[in-house]
């Protein structure tokens, strides 16, 4: 049994990774093949994914310090008689709020890289030209053209999306910064900048168009996280007394057209708690997502398999801001399958894994029902009624429930007045709990609207919103149209469930139940 080492829980320091005998997944082999073939090169990854560490790497590796890859690939691969200037700017400390912290923020990094590179800026000039200053200075003074590293690129922008003024201004603000790095090509040997989200060029990157996007390619989907060959080799003594395909299923899945990875500071936590819990999810609630999609009506069970083009996932900005590129970049949903139809690019998305799609769901639950912790036992009532298959139950809970939300409540929530609101928070509860779900199964019959796998029997659920009194519409469709045929071979009790909600009531007035196959 391999020997067991130190989880680098949040050390995104690669020295102290290699001198104190972390864990560690080699990603030299990426960076060698970043600077072998390229230049300019931009990466967007959702946050704790190991954006940092990479960066990290990369300065190492060009200032020459050659006792830190011992054993890994880029030791026999790279020239260690080669040292380069690096130049290093992070925004992830700190939340600022206006442009001239911003610039303020820029000014003291462009003073804290020209100390650590030995040259000296002219006080008289403004950001972009000290930021160039120390460009031209440091290839001067070290003899060699020099590397630019951002991390969290975007993170001033992504803090203040709630105030879109003061988001533009600083956008603005990041874009005369970045700007520098296209005029300064004649003195760079490589520039990286990582972030969250993809801005468009034009309103971040203008005239920096020479940035090569590696945020959806194949050859980088591994880039950032572990792959399950890293899980099986690198932390085979963490694997011990865990079942490996609970771990698959809780955090295996993100990926970018490549090879699929595991969010690390997911996995690091489980191997050391030794718990399936949200990990990632419960580090940031995501507050400014979950008014977004309330903002939208956003119906539920169609989140996790939306549907995009190639321009609307990478294309982010202060006003426009997408609901697919929003749940892209920030990592609650992942490429499920990509797609050439006449030179175009089309991209089907999904939850990754099941730590997001129970997490998210919940969430929105939450958010979209009232606070008073009705929802949480709710919850853990529906579990123990779909154990008993106590179908009676199941009814009262739902019409208790939402016959017990406040008419005030309805009013000052602006989800509520959706018809999609139903069938969307019945829908949750059952995400939240982590269950089997397929919502709008498609089949030759047409589309149903939700099936369940739970203890080797099957739910098919069809949901109608009728004026006031219920129709049997919802059962009478999931028996008319066949529904249950597909999953008849199987051989296990099938349930069909019509429920009718009720719009002049707002709450469920139809619950009907037909068991096929209950022996």
């Amino acid at each position: 049994m391999p020997t067991r080492k130190k989880l680098p829980i949040g050390i995104q320091t690669f020295r102290e990774i290699r001198e104190e005998d972390y864990y560690y997944v080699d990603k030299t082999p990426f960076a060698l093949r970043l600077i072998g073939q390229g230049k300019y090169y931009f990466l967007s990854r959702p946050r704790r994914f190991g954006k940092s560490l990479f960066l990290d790497t990369l300065a190492e590796l060009f200032s020459g310090n050659e006792a830190l890859f011992r054993g890994l690939d880029a030791e026999a691969r790279w020239d260690w008689q080669r040292r380069w200037p690096v130049v290093r700017l992070s925004f992830a400390e700190g939340v600022l709020q206006d442009a001239p912290a911003l610039d303020a923020r820029i000014r003291d990094l462009l003073r804290l890289n020209a100390e650590a590179l030995g040259v000296d800026l002219r006080s008289d000039l403004d950001i972009a030209g000290s930021f160039g200053d120390l460009i031209r200075k440091s290839e001067a003074a070290h003899g060699q053209r020099v590397v630019v590293l951002v991390d969290e690129y975007d993170k001033p922008i992504l803090d203040n999306l709630t105030r879109p003024e003061t988001a533009r201004a600083l956008r603005d603000g990041l874009r005369n910064l970045y700007s520098v790095i296209k005029g300064a090509d004649a003195h760079l040997r490589f520039a990286f900048l990582t972030g969250v989200s993809k801005f468009s060029k034009v309103s971040l990157f203008s005239g920096l168009n020479n940035l090569i996007d590696i945020t959806v390619d194949a050859a980088y989907s591994a880039i950032c996280g572990y792959t399950d060959a890293d899980v099986d080799l690198v932390f085979a003594p963490e694997l011990a007394g865990l079942d490996r395909d609970a771990v698959r299923d809780w955090y295996n899945g993100y990926n970018w057209t490549g090879a699929a990875v595991y969010n690390p500071f997911d996995l690091l936590l489980l191997f050391q708690r030794r718990q399936f819990r949200a990990w990632w999810f419960e580090t940031a609630t995501p507050t400014f997502l979950v008014d977004l999609l309330t903002a939208r009506r956003t119906w539920l069970p169609r989140l996790g398999q939306l549907e995009t083009d190639a321009a609307l996932l990478g294309s982010f900005d202060v006003d426009r801001i997408a609901t697919e590129a929003l749940l892209f970049q920030s990592g609650y949903l992942t490429i499920d399958a990509e797609e050439n139809i006449g030179g175009n690019w089309f991209y089907r998305l999904r939850y990754p894994n099941r730590e997001v799609q129970q997490s998210l769901t919940g969430a929105l639950l939450n958010a979209w029902t009232p606070g008073d912790g009705a929802e949480v036992r709710n919850r853990k009532l529906l579990y123990r009624l779909l154990e008993a298959n106590d179908f009676d139950g199941m009814r009262e809970l739902f019409t208790a429930f939402f016959a017990g939300i406040p008419h005030d409540w309805y009013r000052n929530n602006p989800i509520a007045g959706y018809e999609g609101y139903y069938a969307s928070v019945f829908y949750a509860y059952f995400a939240s709990l982590g269950l089997d779900l397929t919502p709008e199964e498609s089949s030759n019959a047409g589309r149903l609207d939700m099936a369940l796998r739970f203890q080797g029997q099957v739910y098919l659920f069809e949901f109608k919103v009728v004026e006031l009194a219920p129709e049997g519409r919802a059962l009478a469709q999931l028996e008319a149209r066949g529904y249950a045929d597909k999953y008849r071979a199987a051989g296990g009790p099938i349930h069909l469930v019509g429920v009718e909600f009720s719009r002049e009531q707002r709450g469920v007035v139809g619950f009907e139940v037909r068991s096929l196959g209950a022996g």
